[in-house]
């Protein structure tokens, strides 16, 4: 497309916005930049935005100038006054993604799923970097691939974290290789229904051709065919706990039954990710790998290294016999069910203060109710969806309210005893509280370090 001329409307200054309006920018495009929100902080990059040539809007409702295209943020609702009127007028929509890859030079490998997709992406960026591999991880992982599509063309692939947002307002978006790591229910304040999540999620197949390839979870795979969902491209499955899937887990094995690839692939015992839902990752990165091509004693010695990211299930320290451990990133039910079997046993099984809520996302927290029963000793609850949680989960364990993550962890240091773990898991946003998971997990963190400690095992 030329770009020279054409009149783009930029919608949400965040991240994505920024990048988005900064690649049309160096590309010639006449680039109208608008936030619904006003804030000093909005302020200022709109500062300097026009100062890079864009008009910008903050605390905007309406926009009656006309455009070539819209480009909106995966933050933004498109169910706002102002995306109406833009839609009512017969503006085309994209999302950032989409932008981005319109400027991209290079194969993408995209990587999606209710959980897992950050740890997914960390570890195929490292499994191809590891086997001299060029890429970049860039997308919902933190850095929008508009602000890298400049560098594409020098990558053998670019390797994106996508999610169900950015996948709403894709046009032509195909990677060569998609993954779907699992499907549960997240964001129906956005979708609306689990239906809409799915078909949303979907969304990352639609333009694959029959060469590319399709890696997914075969739990979701059932969950796409009951909506005629399937992918038209080559079908690699993955469970941890099926074995009738193309690559499953046997004991502690990794193993395949590809026709041309099978047997064991690669022992978890041997790498220092642990958990069912690290199984499946791993299991969806050697798939990866072996679509590419990349040897098997190359993907041992890359992912028996890898270690799971900062707020995934993360160890903070040990004080006296307890363990207290940061899962922050863990927004939803289903990632809060996966660090409860996670987490080692004491001398029973319930040996876990958890500590949960913040902002809700329309979720059934009743779901999380067997494995609550079977490991939680009792669960200190804060935030907006707080006695929303304590009526789905007060029949399975004691349930505490408590003001601030402060008082949540002084109040679990006291009550725990030697083999016990102190765990923030929130099934929950964080921006009741928090700007952000990352804020809400160094906030547990320095929580954790006014404890005083015996054993630390890396802050």
């Amino acid at each position: 497309m030329d770009w020279v001329a054409k009149k783009v409307c930029v919608i949400g200054l965040g991240r994505s916005g920024v990048a988005a309006a900064e690649l049309l920018l160096q590309h010639g495009a006449s680039v109208t930049a608008v936030d619904t929100a006003d804030s000093p902080a909005l302020k200022q990059i709109a500062s300097t935005l026009t100062d890079k040539g864009a008009t910008c809007q903050v605390g905007a409702s309406e926009i009656s100038e006309a455009f070539d295209l819209a480009v909106i943020s995966p933050g933004v609702r498109m169910d706002l006054p102002l995306m109406e009127s833009l839609r009512a007028r017969g503006v085309p929509m994209w999302g950032e993604l989409e932008l981005g890859w319109q400027f991209t030079e290079c194969p993408a490998i995209a990587i999606t799923g209710t959980n897992g997709k950050t740890t997914t992406t960390e570890l195929v960026a490292s499994l191809l970097g590891q086997a001299q591999r060029r890429t970049v991880a860039a997308g919902n992982i933190g850095t929008p691939l508009c602000a890298m599509a400049g560098q594409s063309r020098e990558l053998d692939a670019v390797t994106l974290e996508v999610s169900s947002f950015q996948l709403e307002t894709i046009a032509e978006f195909r990677p060569a290789i998609g993954v779907l790591l699992n499907l549960a229910s997240d964001h129906l304040d956005r979708h609306g229904s689990m239906k809409n999540y799915i078909r949303a999620k979907a969304r990352l197949f639609e333009n694959q051709k029959s060469f590319d390839y399709a890696i997914v979870q075969l739990e979701a795979l059932r969950e796409l065919d009951k909506l005629n969902l399937n992918p038209p491209s080559k079908i690699i499955t993955i469970s941890a706990t099926d074995a009738t899937a193309d690559l499953y887990m046997d004991r502690s094995l990794l193993v395949s039954r590809l026709p041309d690839w099978a047997g064991p692939i690669l022992d978890l015992d041997d790498c220092s990710l642990d958990g069912l839902h690290n199984a499946e990752n791993l299991l969806a990165t050697v798939a990866v790998g072996h679509c590419l091509k990349i040897s098997v004693a190359e993907m041992k010695r890359a992912l028996s290294a890898c270690r799971a990211g900062p707020h995934r299930c993360e160890t903070v320290v040990e004080i006296n016999g307890v363990r207290f451990v940061n899962d922050s990133k863990a927004t939803n039910v289903h990632a809060l069910c996966s660090a409860l079997r996670a987490m080692p046993p004491g001398v029973s099984p319930k040996n876990i203060w958890l500590i949960a809520g913040g902002q809700g996302k329309g979720l059934d927290f009743h779901a999380a109710g067997p494995e609550i029963a079977r490991r939680v000793k009792g669960a200190l609850l804060l935030g907006e969806a707080r006695e929303q949680i304590r009526a789905a989960w007060g029949l399975f364990s004691p349930c505490e309210l408590v003001a601030n993550l402060v008082e949540a962890v002084a109040e679990a240091r006291r009550k725990a005893v030697p083999g016990d773990v102190v765990l923030l898991s929130p099934a929950c946003a964080s921006f009741d509280q928090f700007d952000s998971y990352e804020h809400r997990g160094r906030a547990f963190c320095q929580a954790v370090a006014g404890q005083g400690a015996d054993t630390r095992t890396g802050v």
